[in-house]
This record gives C-alpha cells, structure tokens and sequence, in this order.
C-alpha cells in the first residue's frame, strides 16, 4: 500500500519515538513534538506504540490513499477533510482506496499525528525512522509528488481487528482533554534550573509573573520565547554540558528559548528551568504569538505528576488495544 503527497503542508515529516542513547556522539532525540499525541494515533490504528507516522505543522499535507486504511489524526484541531467529508480527529477512521485527504490548517494547537495502521515505511537511521530537521537525518519533509510506503512490520495484534470490523472501529473515539490543551492562559509548570539562582531579582520575579509569547522564528528546535528581558546579576563563566528537551536556556539578549525535540545535546548557556515533562505536549502545542506563562513546580511533584499521567496513558492504551482485539480484557 502506499500513500501519494499531492501537497506536503507547512512541515510535514515522518516521526516516531525517536532515536534514544546517541547523545554521547552529539546526535539529539528528535521524535514527535507531541508524544502524547504519537502514541493515541498509533494506538487507535492497533500499531505498535513506536510505529512510525506524519507529524503535521499549522498547516497539513493533501494524500491520495492507494488502498483501503485505517487512520487516526490526533493532536491539534485540523479542519482536515476526505473529499467534502470532515475528519473528525481523535478517532479512528476507514478510508477507502483512493480516497484524497486534505489535512487543512489547524484551528487550535500546532502539531498534529497521522497514524496509518501499519506505520509509515522510512530509511531508518540509529534505530528511528524520525527526521532530524535541523540535524538532516532520517530522511527529509515531505515533497510534492513523493510516495510513501505503508508497513507490515511492528504492527500490535489489533489491526487484524480493524481489517476485519472497520463500521465498529469508525465508532471508537477519545476524548481529547485530558491530553490536548492548547490553551495558552493555563501556566506551563518549571522546575528550577542550575542556574535560576543568577537571575537578578526583578528577572526572577519576571520568570513567572509576567507572560512571553512565541516567537514566530521557533521551530523543532525550540521555542523562542519574547517577553520581559531577563538578566543575570552577574556575568557566569559557563562550559557546555548535557541538555534535554524541556531546558529552558537564557541567551545574552535576554529572551529565553525553551528546547524541544530537536534540541541539541550540549549548550553553554545558563540554564534558568526545565518545564515539568508532563506540561512538555502543552507547550508544544503553543502557536508562534501565543501567550507562554510559567508557574513554579518542585522537582518530586513534577515527577510523580509526569509518572501518574503515564502510568494512565498505559491503562488507555491498553484499553484501546483490548477493545482492536475483540474487546477482551486487558491483562
């Protein structure tokens, strides 16, 4: 099977996981800006959680299907259609062969995941299909004219389940608030960084008493951050060490950049927080020229909240995968 690109959208590229344990020789993660979001739309479509897919940026791409699929679009609100149908998202869908989605623009959050049971087929580069934007690896955005594989290999038991039963699959959806929340008036929770303790007193009153917004030159790299201009008391001699995505890093000009998926592995800069990694998707999800306000989080409450949130996005997996499977209990 595969998948013709009539139009490729704004930023639209292959993700998965990402590739894990190569920071030592320089290489970053990359991966889905929204993980949360990567793992529904390949649970709904009965994939692997690691399976490839399309992430889609503000804008999406046109897709003419060759065959029969399952899809799942989940994450930011598109006004995505099939032909003159609407798509909903955050549910799984039966299209047929020949079917030409229009992924459209979105109409709240920036990142969206377009899972296709049976995962999208790419080069496979350190052990992860994702592209590296900014590192130029694993492969490159999607080109008008290209034509994408769809896969056998790593798919969960579920999708014979959707092959076989698509009118019952289509009714399967989720509700998408308790993991999408683009709302940009609700704080993004900061844990202290190395070096918060340098900022002169009014920047550290500043940090969190008064909003930045996104910049409009942000990218996978990570989100440049205009507001109030935040200073140190005092100059710091810093040398480059580890990074992760999350950081937020204050430049000599004063704006910080908060890092994501495509974050480099070192920085010398002075690290002033790190965002909580269960806010890390709603932060993601933030448009350039929305509002960014940071509240402050201890470093125990960050990690059981982000432990919680998994350990309850592993039983709705599990759930989702049940119900693909014939509607037998998990174990």
């Amino acid at each position: 099977m595969s998948i013709e690109v009539v139009r490729a959208g704004l930023l639209t590229t292959v993700q998965d996981r990402g590739r894990h344990g190569h920071a030592a020789l320089g290489i970053g993660h990359a991966g889905a800006m929204d993980g949360v979001a990567l793992r529904l739309a390949n649970a709904l479509v009965g994939n692997a959680p690691a399976a490839a897919a399309l992430e889609i940026c503000l804008v999406g791409p046109r897709l003419r299907f060759t065959s029969a699929a399952t899809i799942a679009l989940v994450g930011a609100d598109f006004d995505a259609q099939a032909g003159a149908s609407p798509i909903p998202g955050w549910r799984s869908l039966r299209v047929e062969a020949g079917t030409v989605i229009d992924c459209g623009r979105a109409r709240r959050g920036a990142w969206a995941c377009l899972a296709v049971a049976g995962g999208i087929e790419a080069h496979r580069v350190l052990g992860s299909a994702s592209t590296d934007v900014n590192a130029r690896l694993g492969g490159a955005p999607l080109r008008e004219g290209e034509v994408l594989q769809v896969g056998r290999a790593g798919i969960a038991a579920g999708v014979r389940a959707v092959a076989r039963a698509p009118a019952t699959l289509a009714a399967f959806s989720l509700d998408p608030r308790p993991w999408f929340d683009p709302d940009p008036a609700r704080p993004i929770r900061l844990v202290h960084g190395r070096h918060a303790h340098a900022l002169d007193a009014a920047s550290r009153e500043a940090l969190y008493a008064q909003p930045f917004r996104v910049a409009a030159d942000s990218n996978r790299v990570g989100l440049r951050l205009d507001g109030p201009r935040l200073r140190l008391g005092a100059p710091l001699e810093l040398v480059s060490e580890p990074i992760a995505a999350g950081t937020v890093q204050l430049p000599p000009g004063g704006q910080p950049i908060a890092l994501m998926a495509e974050h480099p592995t070192m920085g010398g800069y002075p690290r002033i927080g790190h965002v909580a990694a269960i806010d890390l998707p709603r932060l993601a999800q933030r448009r350039p020229g929305d509002a960014v306000r940071f509240a402050p989080i201890e470093l125990d409450d960050a990690q059981t909240r982000y432990l919680a949130r998994e350990d309850e996005l592993e039983r709705l997996c599990a759930r989702i995968a049940a119900r693909l499977d014939g509607g037998r209990t998990p174990r």
